[in-house]
């Protein structure tokens, strides 16, 4: 497994982790709100790595990446396309295939909007966010993410860690080892209360990007998921013109986790489909 640095959007440092065979197709994974690369911890380290080239980094704020002071570092969608092209550039990736989870969706949709699909095999959309902003609540973002996230993004930091734990084991429907929810929540605190209080402060609807996406998109949703709803997955699949949409019942927020095999499975069908 290779650990590098790229340079992203105003020069903030991105850490990434890059394992599998470098003759495959490259998949390159995005993490969600307050998350980290390791979330993608069973994909990187399973049969995927058997065929295909992974790669996962940590969002600009998170993890091992650079964590710059003040609300213009998260706020401004170009910079998240940065990042995520200078990724892409890099390393050298060709035609990769975008596996985005959560508010990963948001930062796909911004590079979209910026670089257009012509580097990008295609897109994974996994209960992905492509609307923010306090019109969508409810309908678009569950109240469960809400309840919680106000919490975590507390300047107590008591509040901010109550608050980030039960988000944590709001997520997953299924039963997940304790190693995958105590490693979510150790995740979570890497991340400062405002970074994601900025991140949670942009207001943007992505549905018109999707209307312009000439790439194959697979839309993965949890039908239990109360974060992201489905209602967002189910309306944007109906926008993409080359869309699949793949429900998981019972499943919550993860399915990359709360059924990893199946969810292994469908992105390998997937990439390959692609050509």
């Amino acid at each position: 497994m290779e650990i590098t640095e790229v340079e992203g959007g105003a020069g903030v440092r991105l850490h990434v982790r890059r394992t599998g065979r470098r003759e495959g197709r490259p998949i390159v994974f995005l993490h969600g709100w307050s998350q980290h690369h390791l979330c993608w911890s069973r994909q990187l380290t399973g049969p995927l790595a058997q065929e295909f080239d992974l790669v996962a980094f940590d969002l600009r704020g998170h993890g091992a990446s650079e964590a710059p002071d003040g609300l213009a570092h998260y706020a401004d969608g170009d910079l998240w396309a940065a990042d995520l092209h200078a990724v892409i550039a890099g390393l050298g990736l060709e035609k990769p295939v975008l596996v985005a989870w959560s508010y990963g969706g948001l930062v796909v949709a911004d590079y979209l909007r910026v670089h257009g699909d012509s580097a990008i095999g295609g897109v994974n959309f996994v209960a992905a966010s492509l609307v923010i902003g306090k019109d969508y609540i409810g309908d678009y973002t569950g109240a469960t993410f809400i309840e919680h996230a106000a919490r975590g993004m507390s300047k107590d930091q008591a509040k901010a860690i109550a608050g980030m734990i039960a988000f944590a084991h709001a997520c997953a429907v299924k039963p997940l080892p304790r190693s995958e929810i105590e490693r979510m929540i150790a995740s979570s605190m890497l991340t400062r209360p405002d970074v994601r209080r900025a991140m949670s402060s942009r207001d943007a609807d992505y549905r018109p990007v999707l209307k312009a996406l000439g790439k194959p998109c697979l839309f993965t949703q949890g039908e239990a998921d109360t974060i992201i709803m489905p209602r967002m997955t189910q309306e944007s699949a109906a926008i993409a013109a080359d869309a699949r949409l793949s429900w998981y019942p019972g499943v919550g927020h993860m399915p990359f986790l709360e059924e990893a095999e199946r969810f292994d499975a469908e992105l390998a069908e997937f990439a390959r489909s692609l050509g």
